[in-house]
This record gives C-alpha cells, sequence and structure tokens, in this order.
C-alpha cells in the first residue's frame, strides 16, 4: 500500500511540522513560518506560511492566510490565498477565498467570493 498520491506527492496532512501552535495557545500578532505548520490554538492576525498550514478542529484564526496549500478543520474569520485548499466537514471560512485548486467536504462550509486561477491566467469569478 503506498502512502504517496498519483502525483508522488506526500499528503499535506503527512508533512513534518515545523511550526505548532498548540491547543489552548493564543498569538496575538502576524504569525511567519517556514515550511509546514499547525494551528490548533487561537491566532488572532495575519498568517503566512511557506509551505502548507493545517488548521486543525480547535484551531482557529482571525486574520488572512497566505500559503501554497492548506487544510481547514478549524474556523477561519479573514480572506484566504492558496493554491489549493482543502475545507473539511468541521471547517468554517467566513471570507474571500483565492486558489487554483478547490476541495469541500460534506458539511464544510465558505461564506464569501470565490476567485479561482488556472495557472498563469488568473480569471476572477465575480459573485
Amino acid at each position: 500500500m503506498a502512502i504517496f498520491s498519483k502525483k508522488e506527492k506526500v499528503s499535506l496532512d503527512l508533512q513534518a511540522i515545523s511550526t505548532l501552535i498548540s491547543e489552548g495557545s493564543v498569538l496575538d500578532g502576524n504569525l511567519k513560518a517556514p515550511a509546514f505548520a499547525r494551528i490548533d490554538g487561537l491566532v488572532n492576525g495575519d498568517v503566512t506560511v511557506d509551505e502548507g498550514l493545517i488548521l486543525g478542529e480547535k484551531g482557529e484564526v482571525k486574520g488572512n492566510i497566505t500559503t501554497k496549500e492548506i487544510v481547514v478543520y478549524g474556523k477561519v474569520t479573514g480572506d484566504i490565498n492558496t493554491s489549493s485548499l482543502e475545507i473539511r466537514a468541521t471547517g468554517r471560512i467566513t471570507g474571500n477565498i483565492k486558489t487554483q485548486n478547490l476541495s469541500v467536504e460534506n458539511g464544510g462550509v465558505y461564506n464569501g467570493n470565490l476567485s479561482m486561477q488556472q495557472g498563469e491566467a488568473q480569471k476572477q469569478l465575480q459573485a
């Protein structure tokens, strides 16, 4: 049984986490992190992660998020700019989303405008 997808890419859920904001933690201010990060606490500010971000079920971000890929199990109040976004069943997003790939599990919720572009061509969908 292979743990790699057809693209030989390791799932974000299986990446080594370089930055962790644990449950019960509160960060007031902007967060910039290299590689992969996981947030299970509360961040009051903008989040920029170089490679990928996992927002756990208890995790919450009140600010804008910029990263290459993100999986949302928790709550986001703010805009998201990413290449790949997965909203899981427990995920809640209120804000505008700009992404190339979007996956929403049954039960996942987002409220805001969605803009999707493919590669270099950026075609904005007006709501």
